[in-house]
């Protein structure tokens, strides 16, 4: 197919997935789904027709299209989006050097495959200006994932503008849900290494005796030396360590905590919204307020 024979959309789609792969192969092969979009649009220009935006869904139209063909990737093996997060695979690392046009041909191509053109009928398909009927349900798939990436950025705002306190108190919540007893939580000032004591009965009689440390820095990655620091805190036999970051651990960090002789548990910023999803409908409503959640439903399919 020639340039002048191409949809727009595919042309829209060429520039941007390209982009995507590129993106995420220079930050490691992982990024947040809504900060690579914000990357191409800082690093891209967009005509009048890629901005327009569309007056059912409110979103844009290069945008809308970038996420419709993601599923083309992730279907290929290309890609994989876990909870906001995207993630280019050694595959598509590789499909770069095919070039912006055959990557996603390519990808189109075993996705259909996948897919086995199903048809639908969906009104939302209009949105995205020359896809045809076969298309709609990747069209819904493409807006629930524009949907679960605005909704997943929500909860990190909402969090990274917490202060370091109430960080640590709404890691106090969740520990209550899953059944712990808070015998200790550390208040301003020094608190040699631990933020939170918990036991798994209310007199602390029983083992273990869990201390928890609580990092509430969102844009950093927790190092080796503090899981070291935190191992050093374990006085017992029986002590377990939890340390909960509103951030990342780095690789050494994880390694550290897979080898430390001492059982420490890791809680990133990703785990502690997924275990607060997990264990939210067992929160009274004070404890649901300190971060409350509405879910929403949607029509699926099994696959």
């Amino acid at each position: 197919m020639n340039n002048l024979s191409k949809s727009k959309s595919k042309k829209i789609a060429e520039k941007t997935v390209f982009a995507t792969f590129n993106i995420l192969r220079d930050n490691g092969g992982e990024m947040r789904g809504k900060e690579v979009v914000d990357r191409i649009r800082d690093t891209n220009t967009f005509d009048d027709y890629e901005n327009h935006r569309f007056e059912k869904t409110g979103y844009i139209r290069w945008e809308s299209i970038l996420h419709f063909y993601t599923i083309d990737c992730m279907k290929a093996g290309y890609l994989r989006k876990q909870k906001g997060i995207w993630y280019l695979t050694e595959e598509g690392e590789k499909a770069i050097q095919l070039g912006a046009e055959k990557l996603l041909k390519t990808a189109t191509k075993l996705y259909r495959e996948w897919d086995s053109k199903r048809k639908a009928e969906d009104d939302l398909k209009g949105d995205l200006g020359d896809f045809t009927e076969e298309d709609a349900v990747q069209v819904q798939k493409s807006l629930i994932s524009q949907y679960e990436d605005e909704a997943y950025s929500g909860i990190k705002d909402y969090i990274v503008n917490k202060n370091p306190y109430e960080f640590q108190d709404l890691v106090g919540e969740l520990l209550k849900a899953m059944g712990y007893f808070i015998s200790e939580i550390a208040q301003r000032g020094a608190d040699g290494g631990i933020d939170i004591v918990a036991y798994t009965d209310p007199l602390g009689t029983r083992q273990p005796r869990i201390i928890v440390q609580v990092k509430h820095r969102p844009h950093d990655s927790v190092s080796s030396d503090e899981i070291q620091k935190l191992a050093g805190t374990l006085k017992r036999n029986s002590d377990v360590g939890i340390f909960v970051t509103s951030g990342t651990f780095s690789k050494p960090a994880k390694k550290e905590a897979r080898e430390s002789r001492e059982h420490i548990e890791l809680i990133d910023f990703e785990r502690f919204v997924s275990l607060w999803q997990e264990f939210y409908p067992k929160m009274s409503d004070d404890q649901k307020s300190f971060l409350p959640l509405q879910p929403i439903y949607f029509l699926g399919e099994f696959v």
